[in-house]
């Protein structure tokens, strides 16, 4: 009888520890797959382009534990492109030599931040069998050249220049409206979307300026600002521009209501603005971290950044979880067959359930509008 007490007890410990072994997570053996963000990691944009690279890192992670992609370790590799074209232009080169090498399996690229070096890099990615995910960019344009392996994860400014004027006018009863612009592809290309959008709505801009990207001050626009007496100004611009264009429209005594576009989307608007920032408004083409992550996301982006997530975490998470479900749904890291699978499929991210189109954009494309109260961003729509 004791016997038998010990052999049962054995049987049961040898299928604890198989249990055990089999709940344990699965790891990757069978090499490496490279994952380039490119993004401004230092200078002017350097919080938001590390943003996106937290956020990749995490979906990294969690891929990872899972066992990865087919059985390969997601091996995430950061560059630089210091949001300035050439250099993006250098960095796609130097991703390209790292596919034609072919000494690293090279599965795609997420990038790159700004419009501008997105279109500049798309011209050497285009060759490349890599497929490409932007979690910012939001020139229409990009998707519009033909290229079969790029997507985003965020909403277009053919979305959002409509949807920013429709809340200008129609939401907070703005007659007389001065759009103010970056002289770069973002700011240029969403100036366009917006006046577009402000004329259907029987609204023209009264007048429409140029400023200089990330200049230290705005005194000449300022001035043609006054003139035109607006009741609101629209900034399609960064956040270097915001922060100090709204404190000089302050200063001068322009009262005009503020409202800025997603480039402005930054805790470095907010913090640069100073005290002048409470009570504007700016547009976002992804959603808020905290609206749509929980607390598990959020204490493990804090554990592996030891920093809190930003407004774009979850845009380069989401850009990541796109890879990885075109991998999973080709069973392949061809990027055509990848490419192929993601025009086919539904999507869970963080920023949403959602189809491609043919294009390559999201079909539903989501814009958001936040104000900021007590130095935080408040989603007041929808």
């Amino acid at each position: 009888m004791v016997r038998f007490r010990t052999l049962n007890l054995a049987a049961v410990i040898v299928v604890a520890i198989l249990l055990l072994i089999s709940c344990q997570t699965a790891r990757p053996t069978r090499g490496e797959v490279i994952v380039y963000v490119a993004a401004p990691l230092s200078g002017w944009q350097a919080n938001g382009g590390q943003t996106v690279v937290g956020g990749t890192r995490l979906a990294a992670e969690e891929i990872n534990r899972r066992g990865g992609l087919l059985g390969y370790r997601v091996q995430i590799m950061p560059v630089d492109d210091e949001a300035d074209s050439e250099v993006a232009v250098e960095v796609a080169r130097e991703i390209a030599d790292a596919v034609v090498r072919e000494d690293k399996l090279v599965l795609g690229v997420i990038g790159h931040y700004n419009s501008g070096q997105t279109a500049a890099a798309l011209e050497i990615y285009r060759d490349l069998p890599v497929v490409v995910v932007t979690p910012t960019a939001s020139d229409p344009a990009l998707t519009r050249a033909g290229y079969r392996r790029f997507f985003r994860v965020n909403a277009t400014d053919a979305a959002q220049g409509p949807y920013d004027a429709d809340f200008l006018i129609n939401k907070l009863g703005a007659q007389r409206i001065v759009v103010v612009y970056a002289e770069n592809d973002y700011g240029r290309g969403l100036k366009e979307e917006m006046i577009k959008a402000l004329e259907r709505l029987g609204h023209p801009a009264v007048d429409v300026i140029g400023i200089q990207e990330a200049a230290n001050t705005y005194a000449e626009a300022v001035a043609r600002i006054a003139r035109a007496n607006p009741d609101a100004v629209f900034l399609a611009g960064y956040e270097t521009e915001g922060y100090v264009l709204l404190p000089e429209l302050r200063e001068a005594g322009i009262e005009a209501t503020f409202m800025a576009s997603d480039g402005c989307f930054l805790y470095d608007f907010v913090d640069g603005s100073g005290q002048w920032a409470e009570g504007v408004y700016v547009s976002g083409i992804t959603p808020d971290p905290k609206a749509v992550a929980d607390e598990d996301w959020w204490r493990a982006y804090q554990q592996l950044e030891n920093r809190n997530p930003g407004t774009y975490s979850v845009a380069g998470y989401a850009a990541m979880t796109v890879l990885a479900e075109g991998v999973r749904a080709a069973n392949s890291f061809d990027a055509e067959a990848i490419s192929a699978a993601l025009r086919r499929i539904k999507l869970s991210t963080l920023v949403g359930s959602f189809t491609y189109d043919d294009k390559g954009d999201m079909s539903a494309q989501n814009i958001y509008i936040f104000q900021v109260r007590n130095g935080e961003f408040v989603q007041v729509q929808p």
